[in-house]
């Protein structure tokens, strides 16, 4: 997957990206109960996501290039919960980064803190992601 299909929009900065053309990630980001809530499992973050499943995995796996363990989804509430009281009344707010995955979204529904964390996460793993498929014959000055 090409990195520059990956890229992150704050809450509101929604003009100059297009808009979510995946269907079921549309359904997942506009349906009113959350029903479509999954859980990020991330060294020692657990951050709730909306997003339709395939997109959810896209993310998981560049935040995952960020550590050394996987990085895991779940579709039910993981046990022990989430330990931030903060991200446990994140539904509530308003203020939620989507983060645009190829076609489709993820919806960030966690505190400012965590928000702010799993998007470093992110941003640093479509970084990674970038230097690991760049040509090496493109950095590499030749051995004639």
């Amino acid at each position: 997957m090409p990195a520059a299909d990956l890229q992150y929009s704050e809450p509101g900065a929604d003009e100059g990206h297009p808009p979510v053309q995946c269907e079921a990630c549309r359904s997942a980001l506009e349906a009113d109960s959350r029903r479509t809530i999954s859980f990020l499992l991330l060294d020692q973050f657990t951050i709730p996501l909306v997003s339709c499943e395939d997109h959810l995995e896209q993310f998981a796996s560049v935040c995952g290039l960020t550590t050394q363990d996987d990085a895991e989804t779940l579709d039910h509430r993981p046990a022990g919960g989430i330990r931030c009281p903060g991200c446990q009344h994140a539904p509530h707010s308003a203020s939620q980064p989507v983060i645009p995955v190829r076609e489709g979204a993820v919806l960030v529904v966690a505190c400012p803190e965590h928000q702010s964390k799993i998007v470093q996460r992110f941003q640093t793993g479509l970084q990674t992601q970038h230097h690991l498929s760049s040509s090496v014959d493109a950095t590499t000055p030749s051995l004639r």
